[in-house]
């Protein structure tokens, strides 16, 4: 029987991951540091924050979400996009 895209195609929900994340908001601190140690970051002049991901250098720019996943990996993300997709954890 040949396979059409309506048999193709179904529907998927993400796993609920707890991940670790922080809004940039232009400065490094100690707590920061740590949270990205080990990881390819700088700040540019605009102060920017370019980090090395498994798809090449992105750049977050303040406000946008710096984000670990459950591998260690750093992505940034818009805040929109972060909201839509997130909600806080209370320990």
């Amino acid at each position: 029987m040949k396979e059409t895209l309506k048999t193709l195609i179904r529907k998927f929900k993400k796993k609920p991951v707890v991940i670790e994340a922080f809004e940039w908001k232009g400065e490094i601190d100690a707590e920061i540091k740590e949270f990205l140690k080990g990881t390819n970051t700088y700040t540019n002049e605009s102060k920017s924050l370019v980090i090395t991901t498994l798809e090449g250098d992105m750049e977050a720019s303040l406000g946008d979400f710096i984000i670990k996943g459950v591998k260690g990996e750093l992505y940034p993300c818009k805040p929109d996009i972060f909201w839509q997709t997130y909600e806080e954890v209370k320990e």
